[in-house]
């Protein structure tokens, strides 16, 4: 389990997506509490640049070179949090802060990635409609797509293709639809049908024992809310039916840090503006309470 104090990092950026609203996201968790539940040192919320609403000319993503000039600063900041002693717990934010991240790991070693979401998010910029960089996260921090988002520093890809898991996605039948590009053999995939037939904590403990492996230096965790059943979490721009309950998300996140080798985790996509009656808000902070309360412990 962790045994270092938590540190929150405020990222709220939204240069991934068309949309905005996710970058309520710090916010609303701060407002429910989660800081003090987990004991947590606020350590800084970033400034992120202005948007542009029209995709990148070179490489069809919007935002791009905002993304690429960020990303950096970002993963300054997590370095920042963990030269101080403490683990990383950063906010979104859309899932490009992933970019950010996995930057700053990969700067110190060898690191996995438990990629818990209802995505696979591993789109090319030419299969994705609206030129979203929210959609092709996965794929850009394994080496795939356009240079200024795969080597930024020279240093890619951020996490090799054979120390990622893609943890509960269900969105097969858009990466149909839309033309998204397979998940390299080597990345290691568990579905949600995966997921379902061999139950939450063997499912995990699969997902967990890839990434403890000797040559790993540890692995990060990116929580996306709509890996959550769109029941429980419609507060999510992109909806697809079915998805994690909370005690199953709750579990893996248990399994993930009771393995002594997680060095961090971001939480990205919940919309405050989306939650009507604010309970996926609710439900998320005590999840994330229950969990990372509990590795502390």
């Amino acid at each position: 389990m962790p045994t270092l104090p938590y540190a929150i990092l405020e990222a709220p950026s939204t240069l991934g997506l068309a949309t905005e609203g996710v970058e309520h996201l710090p916010d609303r968790l701060m407002d429910l509490g989660l800081a003090e539940r987990i004991h947590a040192h606020r350590a800084e919320r970033l400034a992120v640049p202005p948007k542009d609403p029209m995709p990148d000319p070179e490489t069809g993503i919007l935002n791009a070179r905002a993304i690429a000039a960020w990303s950096p600063k970002l993963a300054d900041a997590v370095e920042a949090v963990l030269d101080s002693g403490r683990f990383p717990v950063v906010l979104g934010g859309d899932c490009t802060i992933l970019m950010g991240s996995m930057l700053a790991f990969r700067r110190r070693g060898r690191y996995g990635l438990f990629f818990i979401d209802g995505n696979a998010d591993f789109f090319q910029p030419e299969a994705e409609p609206h030129g979203e960089g929210a959609s092709m996260d996965l794929a850009l921090v394994t080496g795939r797509g356009p240079s200024l988002l795969t080597d930024i520093e020279g240093r890619g890809p951020s996490v090799r293709p054979e120390d990622a898991v893609a943890f509960a996605y269900r969105d097969h039948k858009d990466q149909e639809e839309y033309g998204s590009q397979p998940l390299p053999k080597e990345l290691k995939a568990i579905d949600l049908p995966a997921v379902r037939a061999m139950g939450i904590e063997a499912a995990a403990r699969e997902a967990v024992d890839h990434l403890t492996r000797e040559e790993l230096d540890g692995f990060f965790i990116h929580l996306d809310a709509d890996c959550l059943d769109d029941v429980i979490m419609p507060a999510v721009d992109f909806r697809v039916p079915d998805g994690l309950s909370w005690d199953e998300l709750e579990t893996a996140l248990r399994v993930a840090l009771a393995s002594g080798k997680a060095v961090g985790i971001e939480i990205t996509i919940y919309n405050p503006r989306l939650d009507e009656d604010g309970s996926a808000g609710r439900g998320l902070a005590d999840v994330l309470a229950a969990a990372l309360g509990a590795a502390a412990q």
